[in-house]
C-alpha cells in the first residue's frame, strides 16, 4: 500500500490527538495491529440479544409475547434519548425541534403500527393460561413509558383527573406524584386497595420518577416549545408534531393496548382481570383520564372527544 500526502496526513492528525491525551501513538498502532476486526454479530451483540427471551411456561406464544415486549422498550429508549437531547438544547429553533419530535413519532408510529404483532399473533387460549404464571408483572410496570409521560408535559398533565384542578398550583413534585393518574390503574377494582404490582412499582421506581419530575420541570418538551421564539411557536407544523406525540402517547398506544385486552380479555359474562390485577377498562380508554400533554393545542371540541374518533375507527 502507497503512503499517500492523505494517509500522512491522518497519521499526524492522530498522533496530534492522542498527544493531547498524553498517550504514546506508537502504542496504539501497535494495539491496532493485534485487534480483531469487528462483526456485525459481536458490535450489537447478537448472541446475548437472541438469548433474553426467558419463557416461564412451554407454551410456544409466550416467546411472542416477551419479544414483542422487549421491542418495544428498546423503541421506549430510542425516544428518551431524543427527549434528553432537546432537554439539553439551550438555543432550540424549529428545524431542530420538529426534527427530533418528528423522531419521537415515528418511533411511536411504528409501535402502533406493530401492535398487530400481538393483537393477531397470538393464540388466545394460550396467552390465558402462560399469563397466569407472570403473576404479579404487567405491562403496567414499564418504567421507561412513565419516564417518556414526564419527558413529555408539565408534571400537573399526569395528575388524576378529579383532582387536576384543586393540584394545579401545587409546584412540588412529590405531592403532585401522590395523585398521578396511572395508579388508579393498579388499584382492586373493588376494595380500591393497591395491587401487588403497583406496591412493588412505586417501591422501585417512586423516588427515580420524583426525581425526574423535578429534573424535567424546565427540560420536558412543553417547556421546549416555549422556549421556542414566538415566530417558531405559532408555526404550524411545530404544534402538529407536538400534537401527533399528544396523539401517540395518550390514544394511539393505550388504543392499541385497550384492541388487544378486548380480544383476550373481554368476554361476554365477565371480563377477564389482566395480569397484575390492572382495572384495564377503566385505565386504558383516554376517555376516562383525559390526559392530555399539550391542552393548550387542543380545541375545547377536542378535549370533550378525546379518543373518540380512534375508538369509531378501530373498535367497529
Amino acid at each position: 500500500m502507497e503512503i499517500t500526502a492523505e494517509l500522512k496526513e491522518k497519521l499526524s492528525q492522530l498522533n496530534e490527538k492522542y498527544a493531547a491525551l498524553g498517550e504514546d501513538f506508537n502504542a496504539y498502532l501497535e494495539g491496532l495491529l493485534h485487534a480483531d476486526v469487528t462483526t456485525y454479530w459481536d458490535y450489537i451483540q447478537l448472541d446475548t440479544l437472541l438469548s433474553l427471551q426467558k419463557p416461564k411456561t412451554s407454551f410456544p406464544d409466550e416467546v411472542v409475547f416477551i419479544m414483542y415486549h422487549q421491542i418495544t422498550e428498546l423503541y421506549f429508549k430510542l425516544a428518551l434519548r431524543e427527549f434528553e437531547a432537546l432537554g439539553q438544547m439551550t438555543s432550540l429553533n424549529k428545524s431542530h425541534f420538529i426534527d427530533r419530535v418528528g423522531r419521537i413519532n415515528r418511533y411511536f408510529d411504528a409501535l402502533v403500527k406493530s401492535f398487530e404483532v400481538m393483537i393477531d399473533g397470538m393464540d388466545r387460549e394460550e396467552f390465558l393460561k402462560f399469563r397466569m404464571s407472570l403473576l404479579p408483572a404487567s405491562g403496567f410496570q414499564s418504567a421507561q413509558y412513565r419516564e417518556i409521560e414526564i419527558y413529555s408535559t408539565d408534571f400537573i398533565n399526569l395528575v388524576a383527573k378529579d383532582v387536576r384542578e384543586e393540584m394545579r398550583g401545587v409546584d412540588e413534585i412529590d405531592q403532585l406524584f401522590d395523585h398521578i393518574y396511572w395508579k388508579a390503574g393498579a388499584t382492586e377494582a373493588e376494595s380500591g386497595k393497591k395491587t401487588l404490582t403497583l406496591i412493588q412499582f412505586e417501591e422501585k421506581y417512586k423516588n427515580h420518577f420524583i426525581a425526574l419530575g423535578n429534573h424535567c420541570k424546565h427540560k420536558n418538551l412543553w417547556q421546549g416549545y416555549l422556549r421556542l421564539s414566538k415566530e417558531d411557536q405559532a408555526d404550524e407544523n411545530v404544534k402538529q408534531v407536538l400534537r401527533q406525540n399528544d396523539t401517540n402517547v395518550n390514544i394511539n398506544w393505550p388504543l392499541a393496548h385497550y384492541k388487544s385486552a378486548v380480544k383476550y380479555l373481554a368476554r361476554q359474562d365477565k371480563d377477564v382481570t389482566a395480569t397484575g390485577g390492572t382495572n384495564w377498562q377503566k385505565y386504558l380508554p383516554p376517555r376516562f383520564q383525559k390526559r392530555i400533554f399539550y391542552p393548550e393545542l387542543w380545541t375545547t371540541k377536542e378535549h370533550e372527544n378525546w379518543g373518540k374518533m380512534w375508538v369509531e375507527d378501530n373498535l367497529k
